[in-house]
């Protein structure tokens, strides 16, 4: 049998229950997590709709989108309904609302706070299930100049290459440097590896005259700062 036959798709859904026509009559603010999903789905299973599917996914994670995001393209097709295809979109999706995100470093914003460099590297490291380590270079108001992928690791930790660091700094004319990464098992305790890295380069950037203003540890919606905690 073909796919059409097998599934449940949108058009069995009753009318008032169909998120495409539904996003089109109230517009996509009012759909719900679950109805946005399912339009990306486009089809349920043998015994879900595509609507009913979106709601058991989001169920299997807490209905925290964010940790949707982070399964892999293996993990979207253990659920019944979902095969390459459906994971592929569910995947590129989730990855064309980071990117949006990225544009507003485009904008020469200003990082006055821990806060303000966490709200940039979050839609970066947020939801990754391995490690990665990013910088922002700074200009002398505290406007970020470039974001930067320095490194990508496994579950455990990530290598970093301070000669790449300091390279990127002289080739951009940065005056400040904030750093960050992941934890993806969520704790944001610095490791002993942590806290050697941080202090390697801030002594490395000091010799451009360089200030290193933070290095960010970020995992399960929140971060850890070197700066706030008054280590750095």
């Amino acid at each position: 049998m073909s796919e059409e036959t097998t599934h449940l798709s949108i058009k069995d859904l009753a009318e008032d229950d169909r998120p495409r026509e539904k996003l089109l009559t109230l517009g996509k603010q009012n759909l719900s997590d679950a109805e946005l999903l399912a339009i990306i789905l486009g089809s349920g299973n043998k015994t879900q709709t595509a609507v009913q599917l979106a709601q058991y996914m989001l169920s299997q994670n807490k209905y925290n989108i964010n940790q949707l995001a982070k399964l892999s393209i293996n993990e979207l097709k253990k659920f019944k309904g979902v095969g390459p295809v459906k994971a592929i979109n569910i995947a590129a999706a989730f990855e064309l609302g980071r990117r949006r995100n990225d544009f507003d470093a485009d904008e020469k914003i200003s990082i006055k706070s821990s806060q303000d460099a966490y709200n940039i590297f979050k839609v970066r490291l947020s939801d990754l299930p391995h490690e990665e380590f990013w910088i922002l270079l700074l200009n002398i108001r505290s406007q970020i100049i470039k974001q930067e992928f320095i490194s990508k690791g496994g579950i455990s930790g990530t290598v970093v290459d301070i000669r790449l660091i300091c390279k990127s700094v002289i080739e951009n004319s940065a005056s400040s440097v904030i750093i960050a990464h992941n934890h993806p098992s969520g704790s944001l305790l610095p490791s002993a590896a942590d806290k050697d890295i941080t202090q390697k380069l801030k002594n490395a950037l000091l010799q451009f005259d360089v200030k290193l203003t933070d290095h960010l540890i970020i995992g399960n919606g929140n971060f850890y700062s070197f700066a706030d905690d008054g280590i750095l």
